[in-house]
Protein backbone atom coordinates (compact mmCIF):
# COMPACT_ATOMS: atom_id res chain seq x y z
CA UNK A 1 0.00 0.00 0.00
CA UNK A 2 1.04 3.73 -0.82
CA UNK A 3 0.47 6.76 0.47
CA UNK A 4 -1.77 7.10 -2.94
CA UNK A 5 -3.70 4.73 -1.30
CA UNK A 6 -4.22 5.89 1.81
CA UNK A 7 -5.37 8.98 0.47
CA UNK A 8 -7.44 7.99 -2.63
CA UNK A 9 -9.56 5.83 0.41
CA UNK A 10 -10.74 9.71 1.62
CA UNK A 11 -11.61 10.75 -1.79
CA UNK A 12 -13.10 7.30 -2.12
CA UNK A 13 -15.47 7.83 1.20
CA UNK A 14 -16.47 11.03 0.22
CA UNK A 15 -17.61 10.35 -2.85
CA UNK A 16 -20.08 7.61 -1.32
CA UNK A 17 -21.50 10.40 0.65
CA UNK A 18 -25.36 10.02 0.69
CA UNK A 19 -24.57 5.92 1.08
CA UNK A 20 -24.61 5.86 4.73
CA UNK A 21 -23.02 2.12 4.69
CA UNK A 22 -20.58 2.72 1.92
CA UNK A 23 -19.29 5.88 3.55
CA UNK A 24 -19.23 4.41 7.01
CA UNK A 25 -17.29 1.37 5.68
CA UNK A 26 -14.21 3.70 5.88
CA UNK A 27 -14.94 4.59 9.60
CA UNK A 28 -13.50 2.34 12.44
CA UNK A 29 -16.80 1.07 14.34
CA UNK A 30 -14.77 2.84 17.67
CA UNK A 31 -13.61 6.03 16.41
CA UNK A 32 -13.05 9.34 18.17
CA UNK A 33 -14.35 12.07 16.29
CA UNK A 34 -14.29 16.33 17.22
CA UNK A 35 -16.02 18.46 15.40
CA UNK A 36 -16.44 22.61 15.27
CA UNK A 37 -20.23 21.60 16.46
CA UNK A 38 -20.09 18.87 18.56
CA UNK A 39 -18.58 20.34 21.97
CA UNK A 40 -17.34 17.11 23.15
CA UNK A 41 -15.30 14.04 21.74
CA UNK A 42 -17.65 11.54 19.99
CA UNK A 43 -16.90 8.00 20.45
CA UNK A 44 -18.30 5.46 17.74
CA UNK A 45 -20.17 5.26 14.78
CA UNK A 46 -23.38 5.61 17.31
CA UNK A 47 -22.51 9.10 18.11
CA UNK A 48 -21.54 10.24 15.37
CA UNK A 49 -25.11 9.06 13.94
CA UNK A 50 -26.68 11.51 16.94
CA UNK A 51 -24.83 13.98 15.36
CA UNK A 52 -25.87 13.76 11.90
CA UNK A 53 -29.08 13.30 13.19
CA UNK A 54 -29.28 16.55 14.88
CA UNK A 55 -27.45 18.61 11.70
CA UNK A 56 -30.43 17.27 9.56
CA UNK A 57 -32.90 18.81 12.28
CA UNK A 58 -31.38 21.97 12.41
CA UNK A 59 -30.77 22.72 8.68
CA UNK A 60 -34.58 21.85 8.36
CA UNK A 61 -36.25 22.13 4.74
CA UNK A 62 -32.46 23.88 2.92
CA UNK A 63 -30.86 22.10 -0.07
CA UNK A 64 -27.89 19.88 0.69
CA UNK A 65 -24.73 20.66 -0.65
CA UNK A 66 -24.45 19.93 -4.24
CA UNK A 67 -21.16 18.22 -3.59
CA UNK A 68 -18.50 17.43 -0.92
CA UNK A 69 -15.01 16.97 -1.58
CA UNK A 70 -11.65 17.03 -0.20
CA UNK A 71 -9.07 19.75 -2.08
CA UNK A 72 -5.18 19.97 -1.26
CA UNK A 73 -5.59 16.26 0.22
CA UNK A 74 -2.06 15.30 1.97
CA UNK A 75 -1.18 11.68 3.38
CA UNK A 76 1.64 9.90 5.16
CA UNK A 77 1.94 6.57 6.26
CA UNK A 78 4.03 4.61 8.83
CA UNK A 79 3.15 1.15 8.31
CA UNK A 80 -0.38 0.29 9.16
CA UNK A 81 -0.91 3.79 10.33
CA UNK A 82 -1.57 6.45 8.02
CA UNK A 83 -2.35 10.29 8.21
CA UNK A 84 -4.33 12.59 6.08
CA UNK A 85 -5.25 16.16 6.11
CA UNK A 86 -7.13 18.08 3.64
CA UNK A 87 -9.86 21.30 3.45
CA UNK A 88 -13.17 19.71 2.70
CA UNK A 89 -15.67 21.53 0.79
CA UNK A 90 -19.07 21.91 0.51
CA UNK A 91 -20.30 23.27 -2.27
CA UNK A 92 -24.18 24.55 -2.70
CA UNK A 93 -26.29 26.14 -5.30
CA UNK A 94 -25.68 29.60 -6.43
CA UNK A 95 -26.04 32.06 -4.18
CA UNK A 96 -24.95 30.35 -0.96
CA UNK A 97 -21.18 30.11 0.16
CA UNK A 98 -19.43 27.03 0.13
CA UNK A 99 -18.96 25.73 3.68
CA UNK A 100 -15.02 24.41 4.40
CA UNK A 101 -13.42 22.40 7.22
CA UNK A 102 -9.65 21.62 8.00
CA UNK A 103 -9.43 18.23 8.34
CA UNK A 104 -6.55 15.74 9.96
CA UNK A 105 -7.81 11.92 10.10
CA UNK A 106 -5.49 9.09 11.27
CA UNK A 107 -6.09 6.20 9.84
CA UNK A 108 -5.04 1.92 10.38
CA UNK A 109 -5.08 -0.21 7.89
CA UNK A 110 -6.97 -3.88 8.49
CA UNK A 111 -8.12 -6.76 6.92
CA UNK A 112 -11.18 -4.19 5.54
CA UNK A 113 -8.15 -1.15 4.56
CA UNK A 114 -7.63 1.95 5.50
CA UNK A 115 -10.34 2.86 8.53
CA UNK A 116 -10.73 6.25 10.14
CA UNK A 117 -9.86 5.85 14.01
CA UNK A 118 -9.77 9.86 15.23
CA UNK A 119 -11.24 12.45 12.59
CA UNK A 120 -11.02 16.17 13.51
CA UNK A 121 -12.63 18.84 11.68
CA UNK A 122 -12.44 22.89 12.01
CA UNK A 123 -14.98 24.70 10.56
CA UNK A 124 -13.32 27.35 8.72
CA UNK A 125 -15.00 31.03 8.63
Amino acid sequence: MTVDDLTAAITDMYRSLGDRSAFDARLHPRLTIWESDAPELLDGLAALDELRDRRAADRGPGAPPTSVAPEQVRGEAWGDTGLVRYVLRARYEAGRPDDCFRVTDVLRRDERGWRIVHHHAEALR
